[in-house]
């Protein structure tokens, strides 16, 4: 079993962190940032641990903000290498002095983002530097939320910046939803100050960026959908693929929703005309198990069918009652006449942002947004235990005699 994930910020990083700043800071007390830092450690979450750092950080960096800064930037390792499609390339762990740089940097921002508030362009400065070593998309959240005007000006510069790492923060440090984040209302209300500046990134050179700039928009679509199909409408025409990529990824939760503009948008709002049946593997399953899926179609259609083929899950809750998922299937054409069998298994494995409970689960297939075969099953009880992480899973691949997802 993977180690849990809390683990990535330990001793080990709190020990890294204290030599390098002492290192370049020989003021800097260094057992007095150990101990605050490592108070308790084992006990607390992932993040309760990266806020504990930054309460270090505030205990024993310099009173004043630029001092503290410069002592921030003088201890970080060089920018993080970008690989040739500008996504950034993973280094082996740090050794005891060495310059800073990946998780240590989360806490670094979160004192920034603490103690910033009275000196907004040495801050956002700071929060460049530290972007190029790990992602300052949490720390910069609370100086768009209460000073936007400065911030908005910075970020339409930062979005010809030549680091990759800044303009993807442009994108990733606005979204008005950031998992884990700040949730940015004023964004959600109104997310067109952004609008320009995904315009301005949505062809960058780096897929990173691009990325951040699709998650963007399906951030916006789940307050305004509307908005977002005519982004995708309008942005659709002669695309070239990269930017066609970015728009599928953009559309995703629309396209699970059937949201009939974003469907008419890729050429998927004509209703599936033929036959479709839904099998499950089993009437039966535990959790920590799987459930296979076998969808057959059969196209009665004289012309060519593009097919988006996704499902629902309907899990059973706390309280008894159920609440649906959808989930990534198929996007296929099914030529006129065509028969064709897909197959694919679903986790029933807990992870740590969904727990699972016995009993009744309906699973609805969805064809080009519109609900058209369901099944059911039996959940029962099983192992407790949730895989790391934030909920991921590869499944093993199907009988061989049926198409894999």
């Amino acid at each position: 079993m993977a180690e849990p994930f809390k683990l990535l910020i330990n001793t080990g990083t709190v020990a890294r962190a204290a030599q390098r700043l002492r290192a370049v800071h020989p003021g800097f007390e260094h057992d007095r940032f150990t101990a605050v830092a490592t108070a308790g450690l084992d006990a607390l979450a992932f993040k309760a641990r990266a806020m504990q750092l930054a309460d270090a950080l505030e205990a024993t960096l310099p009173g004043c903000f630029d001092d503290a800064c410069q002592v921030l930037e003088a201890s970080l390792a060089p920018p993080l290498p970008l690989d040739a499609q500008g996504e950034p390339i993973s280094l082996a762990s740090e050794q005891p002095g060495d310059a800073l740089a990946g998780w240590v940097v989360w806490s670094m921002g979160e004192f920034v983002a603490r103690r910033g508030g009275g000196d907004v362009p040495r801050a956002l400065a700071c929060l460049h530097a530290l972007t190029q070593r790990f992602s300052a998309e949490f720390a910069i959240r609370p100086f768009v939320r209460d000073h936007p005007e400065a911030v908005f000006a910075t970020l339409a510069r930062w979005a010809d910046d030549p680091s990759a790492h800044v303009r993807r923060l442009v994108s990733e440090g606005s979204r008005p939803r950031l998992p884990w984040g700040l949730r940015l209302q004023a964004l959600v209300v109104d997310p067109s100050p952004a609008l320009p500046l995904l315009l301005a990134l949505q062809d960058d050179p780096s897929a990173y960026v691009r990325r951040s700039v699709a998650n963007h928009l399906n951030d916006i679509a789940k307050d305004h959908p509307g908005l977002v199909a005519q982004w995708v409408a309008r942005h659709l025409r002669e695309a070239p693929p990269p930017r066609r990529a970015l728009l599928r990824h953009a559309s995703r939760s629309l396209i699970k929703q059937g949201h009939a503009p974003t469907l008419a948008a890729w050429g998927l709002g004509a209703p599936f005309q033929g036959n479709i049946g839904l099998a499950l593997s089993s009437p039966h399953a535990a959790v920590g198990e799987h459930i296979g899926l076998i969808i057959t179609l059969r196209s009665t259609a004289r012309e060519v069918q593009p097919l988006v083929i996704d499902y629902a899950v309907h899990h059973v809750r706390a309280n008894g009652e159920s609440s649906a998922k959808v989930f990534k299937g198929w996007n296929l054409t099914l030529q006129p006449g065509e028969a064709r069998q897909l197959a694919k298994r679903h986790s029933l494995r807990p992870v740590t942002t969904r727990r699972l409970y016995p009993g009744r689960h309906r699973i609805e297939l969805l064809v080009n947004g519109e609900v058209l075969a369901s099944g059911g099953f039996e959940l029962l009880d099983g192992p407790a235990e949730s895989t790391p992480g934030i909920g991921s899973y590869d499944p093993p691949p199907p009988p061989a005699a049926a198409e894999q997802a």
